[in-house]
């Protein structure tokens, strides 16, 4: 690892702002996040991080607009459909978590697929879509009770080591927990994020909108975890 970090988690915030600014509809900004976040991939892969989690679309923004919903959506399998031989091809794995069934039957299939043709990339891309923090607790509540109920050894393991058996229940058990986690646009909540996973992340908040974070932003992020000093608790001697 070139800057420390294994595994860095970004909530991808200000496309709409973005857009207003600029006097563009909201979709225009979130066609150009879309853009920064090819950006964001290759300059991780450069320093070294082997990990990226990206906020898209959480659980409470099935609230907005029918046409923003819409365009969200379309946006998204667009994305799939070009950048597929892509991923391939730079040996990413591309998954998506949250509660894939509250997507329509087209893309939950377009996401099978593509999951399914990088499943042997080494460079993870992880895209958090219809995901809440406090959701993903709960289903790995739920498939934690439902392993007690058809494997009686289940108990056992997770009397021997709560967390890690519990840990095991969530979407994507196999990632190292977050590094850093970085937030656009100036918002200081982590917004329902990974809420497990960032018990001990370091976070770093910048203004600037996501369509304009670039690699200066991105520098900046990591020069101030660089300065950061992870106690996971404990204490420095």
């Amino acid at each position: 690892m070139v800057c420390g970090i294994r595994h860095l988690a970004v909530i991808m915030d200000g496309n709409g702002r973005w857009a207003k600014a600029h006097g563009k509809p909201r979709l225009a900004g979130h066609k150009a996040g879309a853009d920064t976040l090819d950006r964001v991939m290759h300059w991780c892969r450069e320093a070294g991080i082997r990990h990226l989690t990206v906020y898209a679309f959480s659980t409470e923004n099935w609230k907005r607009s029918k046409d923003e919903v819409s365009g969200l959506m379309k946006l998204l399998g667009t994305y799939l459909r070009t950048k597929e031989k892509q991923l391939v091809k730079d040996g990413v794995r591309f998954r998506v978590i949250g509660r894939k069934g509250d997507l329509s039957a087209a893309l939950q299939k377009k996401i099978a697929q593509v999951e399914e043709a990088t499943k042997n990339g080494e460079w993870n891309l992880n895209v958090a879509l219809s995901y809440g923090g406090r959701a993903e607790i709960v289903d790995a509540a739920r498939k934690l009770a439902d392993s007690f109920a058809a494997d009686p050894a289940a108990r056992a393991a997770f009397d021997a080591d709560p967390e890690a058996a519990f840990a095991k229940c969530l979407y994507a058990p196999d990632l190292p927990d977050p590094d850093l986690l970085v937030r656009t646009s100036g918002e200081l909540r982590v917004s329902n994020f990974l809420l497990w996973e960032i018990a001990y992340s370091e976070i770093y908040v910048t203004p600037t909108y996501w369509p304009d974070f670039d690699k200066a932003e991105f520098d900046k992020a990591l020069e101030a975890y660089s300065h950061r000093e992870r106690r996971l608790g404990g204490r420095l001697k």
